[in-house]
């Protein structure tokens, strides 16, 4: 796939990028308003808003991709590519690095001037619907990308356990703007599972922007005293 990528112009890749967020972003809505109407039998409708902002949030994002692919190119980011026992430490060492550097991330924005000019968009809905994951100002966007490329960066991660972890993402930031709890209690008390973040961890930050600023886990937060139930 990357040789492939590699003969491709400037042009086509920037089609090949956005293309490819579209249909992620296209695919992470409809799976979560499925789930909603599953749930509430009603389907969120998104506003003009939202939509435009949407559209802005898939363009950095392929922006984002494309400096990514060019880093890698240049050696700046490199990969392993054997489909080992790296696969799964690779995921879990990139998804709880990744889990503590946006907690982190997140925590800033929130306990500075950021807030306000940048963050505070996002936090204009409440009760967030799927299209919401996707409502973000732009710096915001391009504060998480940069992030995002400083972590692939700094170690070389196996690439099926990038892909891997990218997948997990998308389903993470959808369960977290659903508005509704799609898992019984029952499973989120198990010994392991109680400590992922869902869909009521992240809805109880949209109502109450001073706690719960994880995102995969709730480790964080009770780590560093930001947790709420």
């Amino acid at each position: 796939m990357l040789h492939f990528l590699s003969e491709q112009s400037s042009v086509t890749l920037w089609m090949i990028f956005l293309a490819e967020n579209v249909v992620i972003t296209i695919i992470a809505i409809a799976a979560g308003s499925y789930v909603i109407k599953r749930h509430q039998k009603h389907k969120p409708v998104a506003s003009k808003r939202e939509i435009v902002f949407c559209i802005v949030t898939n363009l950095l994002n392929t922006a984002i991709t494309y400096a990514g692919f060019r880093l890698w190119q240049h050696g700046y980011i490199e990969f392993s590519f054997a489909i080992n026992w790296c696969t799964l430490t690779d995921f879990l060492l990139l998804f709880m690095a990744m889990d503590l550097a946006m907690y982190l991330f997140h925590y800033g924005i929130h306990r500075t001037i950021a807030y306000r000019y940048i963050h505070q968009l996002h936090h204009a809905y409440t009760n967030p619907t799927p299209i919401d994951l996707f409502v973000l100002h732009p710096l915001e966007t391009l504060g998480f990308g940069a992030l995002w490329l400083a972590m692939l960066y700094v170690y070389s991660f196996n690439f099926a356990a990038v892909l891997i972890y990218l997948t997990v993402n998308v389903v993470y930031g959808i369960t977290g703007h659903l508005g509704i709890e799609p898992f019984p209690a029952r499973w989120r008390n198990k010994p392991l599972l109680k400590y992922l973040g869902t869909s009521t961890f992240h809805h109880r930050h949209h109502s109450d922007i001073h706690c719960n600023f994880g995102f995969y886990t709730n480790i964080w937060d009770k780590l560093f005293k930001t947790y709420k139930p």
